[in-house]
């Protein structure tokens, strides 16, 4: 019994770590679940790219009515994806490219439902090995919240309560040098439409033509024996006759 004022402490402080740690490892997955997500986060410059952004959560538990999605520089075009459950309207700018795209929901997204919306994305040529930010304000029934931090430099973006989607865009697509790598390819194989190549066809051809030696002489084999035994079954039968 003497032991049991010094158990209590160390039990309640025991007890005490332990729901501080659940709470972390809960908490954690959960606050970075609470963002407004865009998938792919890579794309290459000089091409098209259809881009998702998707949440799961609304403002304080508030259901979601809207996300507005402000397009950054270095985007030549957006073209929004129709899709049932949601209204959209665009801004457009002096050349008709899309500067704000708004979603509204038909029906308000309750809190901890997933939805998303979509846009095909033309990353301009200039917008290569750039990093596109694409800030959303999610507006909701009570409050909202704008998805628009960006990290400074030598900042992580995990450290921000309320990060912007960002699109990594690589270097220019080059459509043009796979098309010459396969016009190489003809020359050199005569490609064929199903992939064959007319140079391994060629190749055959030639294995026809030129039988091997050995595959030779073994039909040739098979044929005398053949010869033999047919003789034998004859002469067999005349002797019995």
């Amino acid at each position: 019994m003497t032991d049991s004022p010094i158990r209590s402490p160390r039990t309640r402080r025991s007890v005490i770590g332990l729901t501080a740690g659940l709470a972390l490892a809960v908490g954690a997955p959960l606050a970075a679940s609470a963002h407004v997500h865009v998938t792919p986060e890579t794309a290459s410059a000089g091409s098209t790219q259809t881009l998702t952004f998707s949440f799961s959560h609304g403002c304080d538990g508030s259901p979601t009515t809207a996300l507005a999605i402000e397009i950054p520089e270095g985007v030549g075009n957006a073209t929004p994806l129709v899709q049932g459950g949601w209204t959209i309207t665009r801004e457009l700018g002096p050349a008709g490219v899309p500067t704000r795209v708004v979603y509204t929901a038909d029906t308000p997204v309750e809190d901890g439902l997933k939805a998303a919306v979509s846009m095909d994305v033309l990353f301009t040529e200039g917008a290569a090995d750039t990093t596109a930010a694409f800030p959303v304000t999610q507006t909701c029934a009570e409050g909202e919240t704008a998805w628009t931090q960006i990290a400074e430099e030598g900042e992580d973006p995990h450290d921000l309560d309320a990060p912007a989607p960002l699109v990594t865009v690589g270097a220019v697509a080059d459509d043009a040098d796979t098309g010459h790598g396969d016009a190489a390819a003809d020359d050199a194989g005569h490609a064929t439409h199903d992939g064959t190549a007319a140079g391994a066809d060629d190749g055959d051809a030639a294995s026809v033509s030129s039988p091997d030696p050995v595959a030779r002489w073994l039909a040739v084999g098979g044929l005398a024996a053949g010869i033999a035994a047919l003789v034998v079954v004859l002469v067999r039968g005349r002797r019995k006759a």
